[in-house]
């Protein structure tokens, strides 16, 4: 076998076996408790996008009552959050959000570069003081499933 077809075959084992473990992960998550998701939004751009990819999920679920879902926005997306630039969609997903205990979390190091503190946000968002990345990590490292659209 030549060195081309042994790293593929490698390469195909590591993806069979992750994908199982997802798919195993998915099932277990399924079978007791709630599956938990963190969506990742830096792109000023997807902002809308990604509100209603969380909204699709929630929907999909059958309520917020059936998943754990957090929101972490650092970089130019967290503009779109400040309380005097939001415009009235968005403002209303983000209390509906919060209301539905939604983690919005803002990226301590964004909101230092722009210049704005928790007031000067929507309601509802707490500060991810270390660092929107770390947040990510964090969550990911207690079995929240990352998704970046």
């Amino acid at each position: 076998m030549n060195r081309r077809n042994i790293l593929w075959s490698a390469l195909s084992a590591f993806g069979t076996a992750f994908g199982v473990s997802r798919a195993q992960a998915a099932t277990e998550a399924g079978a007791g408790s709630k599956l938990r998701v963190v969506y990742h939004l830096s792109d000023a751009e997807k902002v809308n996008f990604v509100l209603g990819n969380i909204q699709n999920h929630i929907d999909g679920v059958g309520g917020p009552e059936h998943v754990t879902i957090a929101l972490v926005i650092h970089g130019p997306a967290l503009k779109a959050f400040h309380s005097a630039q939001a415009n009235p969609d968005i403002s209303k997903r983000v209390g509906d959000f919060s209301k539905d205990g939604i983690e919005l979390a803002a990226c301590g190091n964004t909101m230092k570069a722009q210049n704005v503190t928790l007031t000067d946000l929507l309601p509802g968002f707490v500060s991810a003081e270390q660092g929107g990345v770390v947040r990510l990590a964090e969550l990911q490292s207690q079995g929240y499933l990352y998704l970046r659209p």
